[in-house]
């Protein structure tokens, strides 16, 4: 029969570059040979944790949630290079939900307090945090073992004797290891002395880094491709055999005969370990209520009738129903905190002039969220349905994505942790994972193949967009690639070693734009992670979400740094105030340049393959940029064409059915979105908004048996189980079950590349404002482009172009006329010295204040002499000499160079 055990020692891919195991895998394995637990014990980390803890669910078997942390020699704050940046090695368990805290917070202090090459935690950090946890002392880079091994036996014994003051009789225990090692020989010995002497008991665990033996080879790849070295290296690290996977328990009982005990250890250990997550609580945090209010959900109210009025002369009955309705199910999803939360930091930004979105997602489709000043969009103007954005019959988290000025984001960031505090607010991680064109060069390299043969077989995997194409599958798609794999065993053995990596995570970094805010210290539900200055969580969003937090997404738009700093141009050069949300977007001669194709800067438009769509499309009203939008991508490109068509002839334009003209006549006949999908399940079918969403999200994921029922209920509708009709379907509402069917199989067609209307709607918010300043602004609009894009010549060289087209002057650089970004003089634009190439914000601040202070510069040498030169270095002068920007003197440029150093010695 054989022993129970459970392997605690184990290493998946978020041990970085240095565990292949991914974890579905490792579950699949564990259950495989017999084990009903295992532990995940990553390097330092606890990426893992919560995917590993919905895997072990799903293949019925108990997750126990640990980490192998390092801990420093001495303290955290000595910091020696020599000793320091090679840790020792310690494992710890998670024995209940309390020790899961504190392994979280011992975690995060190891990367927010004690980074150093590692994420270092000390003695009196476990003492801190210990309660909850058990302790093994690790592999031989462990503490007690590299003491045992390096002679230092007395050391070892005092050590043993410490953690087991720390954490607890029954917490701590002597982890031993055969993995056919000489010195693990030599520190088990002295383990299993020190066990008897100190009465620890003993646990066998593997250091496991892979799944299966037969992985070695690959993991030995990992590994080169972690230290940037090749297989051929010899000095380089690598591990001594292949015993490093996840061995059977017969096994590991071949390898520990004489100790029985500390098999039967690891199952005793996995009995106590009762760790659950939540994935049903939700931590939203809370909002501070002014007097007067008992609840957010008041609060919230009271704010939107003050915004309704605010946006509306007259609340019609169908407003009143609508925001009713969203704040009945806001209130029910327990989601009022948020929507304050949102609505309070839009304000701080929008009050303090940091320009702020229209909106930007499903979120455009809520009426609060307009009422509320988060979105400046009429949902009910444009058909936007708010069950796009929250679904009450499918309970996920909010999501309202906010678009800032990309040079001011941060700015509403720090409000956010000022706020809640900086321990409830963090950035969110990200993994960057081996891609198949990347894992082919990183295999290469490891392999220590040619660059140019390498670079040959990357190439020949296909690119498509918003596609990842697997090695597997760019061998079935080009016969070339095939070929050459076939014909090379070189080429073989990359795209296979390469195909077993890819896809794994080879690195972490922060997400862009996402932020968490809690309602208790992030380190409560999540540990925390340093990369950089930046401190985020260790789990990515989707995990986030699982936990209950609720995540933002803070982004950066530089079109709206580019809308502000052209009303700020006008207002400077004109001395007009532009009050850009209010501009008239039924202008005929903003679309009549749209239709010619003139739409180089404006948003989402600028492309060569939309300019010449939009001379196709010559757009005539805001409907048409929205369509233009959501048309112009993969899969709606093929309903181009009839759109175009049936907006120039409307006689074009055929319905399979009167019912469906109010949904599509905006778009001539054409599904173009989303929401016109749920819109037909509902006026046709009788399907609630709610279950539209679902029946749409299930059409976008191709859930063919989801799908197939749905289309029963479309056409024929739904019964309870007492009989009632749920659902009337299309036949029921007199819809020919022919027609019906025929609708039905076109939606299901479309709605795989189907867009979300309030989202493109909301950008076409932004895309008109930038045509409407190009249109009438064109000086000061064309100047805030080009300012926004200083550091690439290219496009700055493409708008100039494009400048000369509209007899606009794009004049030299000018010591005596050139800001930092490119500004307006007269009807010609000057050019920013922030574009000179060598000069940085120092430079130009000191030349624009010396200039500022004491007027135009009258020649070199009075300007070396008025210009503080701490900041101006040969490069520097070099670099405006060669721009231009000191031709007002009439000097050639060349002598210039040759005594520019001369006077600046004198200086």
């Amino acid at each position: 029969m054989t022993r129970p055990f459970t392997h605690l020692h184990v290493h998946t891919e978020y041990s970085l570059l240095d565990g292949f195991g991914r974890i579905p895998d490792v579950v699949r394995e564990a259950k495989s040979l017999g084990m009903d637990s295992i532990a995940l014990t990553d390097h330092g980390v606890l990426f893992g944790a919560v995917e590993f803890y919905k895997a072990c669910l799903a293949e019925g078997i108990k997750p126990i949630i640990g980490c192998e942390v390092y801990v420093a020699p001495r303290s955290l704050d000595q910091k020696e290079n020599k000793l320091d940046t090679n840790p020792y090695h310690l494992i710890l368990l998670a024995e209940n939900n309390e020790g899961y805290r504190n392994l979280s917070k011992i975690v995060s202090k190891g990367f927010i307090d004690g980074f150093y090459y590692k994420p270092r935690i000390d003695h009196e950090t476990l003492r801190h945090y210990h309660k909850g946890i058990i302790c093994l002392s690790a592999c031989i880079a462990g503490e007690i073992p590299r003491l045992i091994i390096t002679d230092q036996t007395k050391k070892a014994a005092e050590i043993c004797k410490l953690y087991q003051t720390i954490f607890g009789k029954d917490h701590f225990f002597l982890e031993i290891q055969d993995h056919r090692l000489p010195q693990e020989a030599k520190s088990n010995a002295m383990l299993i002395s020190f066990s008897r002497e100190f009465d620890i008991p003993l646990v066998a665990t593997n250091d496991c880094h892979y799944v299966k033996r037969e992985d070695a080879s690959a993991h030995d790849v990992l590994l080169c491709i972690q230290t940037a070295s090749t297989v051929n290296d010899e000095e380089r690290m690598r591990f001594p055999n292949d015993e490093f996977y996840l061995k059977s328990p017969d096994e590991m009982a071949k390898l520990f005969p004489d100790h029985p005990e500390a098999l039967e250890n690891t199952h005793k250990i996995a009995e106590r370990c009762q760790v659950t997550f939540d994935l049903e609580s939700a931590h939203l945090p809370e909002f501070d209520l002014p007097e007067g209010f008992a609840s957010a959900g008041d609060y919230l109210r009271s704010l939107c009738e003050g915004g309704l009025k605010k946006r509306y002369t007259t609340i019609t009955p169908e407003i009143r129903e609508r925001v009713e309705y969203e704040l009945n199910v806001i209130h029910t999803m327990g989601f009022d905190n948020y929507f304050l939360v949102v609505w309070d930091f839009i304000k701080y930004a929008k009050d303090h002039g940091i320009p702020v979105g229209p909106g930007r997602g499903s979120a455009a489709g809520s009426l609060v969220a307009y009422s509320l000043n988060i979105t400046t969009l009429d949902p009910l103007k444009y058909q936007l349905l708010f069950e796009r954005f929250l679904n009450p019959e499918r309970v996920t988290m909010p999501d309202i994505d906010c678009d800032f000025c990309y040079e001011r984001r941060q700015e509403v960031i720090d409000y956010v942790i000022r706020k809640y505090g900086d321990d409830r607010v963090a950035q969110i991680i990200t993994f960057g994972t081996m891609a198949a064109r990347g894992a082919v060069r990183d295999v290469g390299r490891a392999l220590d193949m040619p660059y140019a043969a390498v670079d040959k077989v990357a190439k020949e995997i296909p690119i498509h967009a918003g596609q990842n194409v697997t090695i597997g599958e760019a061998m079935k798609e080009n016969p070339d690639l095939a070929q050459m794999a076939a014909s090379d065993p070189q080429v073989k053995k990359l795209l296979t070693t390469a195909e077993k990596l890819e896809g794994l995570a080879r690195h972490a970094s922060t997400h862009a734009a996402g932020v968490v805010i809690s309602d208790a210290p992030l380190t409560e539900y999540v540990p925390l992670y340093r990369n950089g200055d930046a401190i985020t969580t260790q789990f990515p969003m989707g995990l986030l979400e699982d936990l209950g937090l609720i995540k933002m997404d803070f982004l950066g738009l530089r079109t709206l740094t580019v809308i502000h700093d052209a009303v700020e141009n006008i207002k400077l050069s004109r001395g007009t105030t532009v009050d850009i949300d209010h501009v008239d977007d039924r202008d005929p001669k903003v679309y009549a340049m749209l239709s010619k194709g003139d739409t180089l800067g404006v948003f989402q438009l600028e492309s060569r393959g939309m300019i010449s769509f939009m001379r196709e499309l010559a757009p005539q009203n805001f409907e048409d940029i929205i369509a233009g939008i959501s048309l112009y991508r993969p899969g709606p490109m093929d309903q181009i064409p009839r759109y175009i068509a049936n907006k120039k002839d409307p006689d074009h334009i055929t319905y399979l059915h009167p019912l469906l003209e109010p949904i599509l006549n905006v778009t001539y006949g054409c599904m173009v979105y989303q929401e016109q999908v749920m819109q037909i399940f509902r006026d046709l079918a009788g399907f609630s908004m709610g279950r539209s969403d679902l029946v749409r999200r299930a059409m976008s994921k191709k859930k063919i048996a989801v799908m197939d029922h749905e289309g029963q209920v479309f056409v024929h509708g739904e019964k309870d189980e007492k009989g009632d009709v749920v659902i009337p379907g299309a036949v029921a509402k007199g819809v020919p079950e022919a027609v019906a069917k025929q609708i039905y199989a076109e939606m299901k067609d479309f709605a795989k590349y189907a867009f979300n209307k309030s989202h493109a709607a909301a950008y076409a918010v932004i895309a008109y404002q930038t045509a409407w300043l190009k249109c009438y602004y064109p000086q000061e609009f064309m100047a805030a482009l080009m300012s926004s894009v200083m550091d690439s010549e290219k496009k700055i060289s493409k708008y100039i172009d494009d400048c000369k087209k509209m007899n606009i002057k794009v004049l030299a650089p000018d010591i005596n006329v050139s800001r930092g970004k490119f500004s307006v003089v007269g009807k010609n634009i000057c050019f920013g010295l922030g574009a000179v190439k060598g000069l940085g914000d120092k430079p130009i601040e000191a030349i624009v204040e010396a200039r500022d202070s004491g007027g135009a510069f009258t020649g070199f040498r009075d300007f070396c002499e008025r210009v503080d030169m701490q900041f101006l270095n040969r490069r520097v002068i070099e670099g405006l000499i060669a721009s231009g920007a000191f031709d007002f003197i009439g000097v050639d440029r060349s002598r210039m160079l040759a005594g520019a150093s001369g006077i600046m010695s004198q200086v």
